[in-house]
């Protein structure tokens, strides 16, 4: 709103910003949820792809749902152990990455890197350019609403693994953040891992000299949430096509 008030005034729509004067509490009114490595199992053991691996890739590199469903195959580079950021989704509108700490590479665990080659291999858009999590309904040419997908198959998957938390997208961001820290990681790591906009200088500098701190504290991850080869099991509009 403030930002909106400005632009207001460039346009000379109005003289002076009111949200200015606006007092606004520092304190979280709710406290993030958070998954425990055993409650991230038994819910992935609830889930049928895509969201088995998309839940898994989620709370193993911690990515926002905007970049998780904007990647596309050509952005994960197994030669290199990384996966690289080039864009957001946001109600199918796409965006490019905000800050310079969110366009920084994510390491590629080879466990994990295992997990998404499975995926591709039974993918129904499995191609350089498809959206590794796109939709049938769409013909692939745009990813799953995160949304619909957390109300009709994650949360459902949440209640019949006995997890009474409220999950959300956001919670396995926050658990990996909590995983990473709790796993032993220094805090310049655990910022770079998080790709936090506000990092400071001396962090920013720091994240170049970090980098096998990084894999190190993804792969104690990767180690702790083990991936469910069960037989394959694609929800009814994945197992259409």
């Amino acid at each position: 709103m403030h930002s909106i008030f400005n632009h207001a005034m460039r346009w000379e729509f109005f003289d002076r910003n009111p949200i200015t004067l606006v007092r606004q509490s520092a304190k979280r009114e709710r406290v993030p949820e958070v998954l425990t490595a055993e409650e991230i199992g038994a819910l992935l053991s609830e889930l049928p792809d895509p969201w088995l691996t998309a839940v898994y890739v989620a709370v193993t590199t911690g990515l926002r749902v905007s970049e998780l469903l904007g990647l596309k195959w050509a952005d994960v580079n197994f030669t290199a152990g990384e996966i690289v950021l080039c864009r957001g989704i946001v109600r199918q509108y796409i965006g490019k990455m905000k800050t310079e700490a969110s366009r920084k590479p994510v390491p590629l665990d080879l466990g994990l890197g295992d997990v998404l080659k499975r995926w591709r291999g039974i993918a129904p858009y499995n191609q350089d350019g498809d959206y590794i999590f796109a939709s049938p309904d769409k013909h692939g040419q745009q990813p799953y609403w995160p949304n619909a997908a957390m109300e009709d198959h994650i949360r459902p998957a949440a209640l019949r693994a006995g997890i009474q938390k409220r999950v959300g997208w956001h919670t396995m961001r926050h658990s990996f953040g909590t995983l990473v820290n709790s796993g032993g990681a220094d805090v310049a790591t655990t910022q770079a891992l998080m790709r936090h906009a506000n990092a400071s200088i001396t962090m920013d500098k720091y994240v170049q000299a970090v980098t096998p701190a990084k894999r190190r504290a993804q792969s104690r991850i990767v180690q702790a949430i083990p991936f469910p080869y069960v037989p394959t099991r694609l929800t009814e509009t994945a197992a259409t096509v």
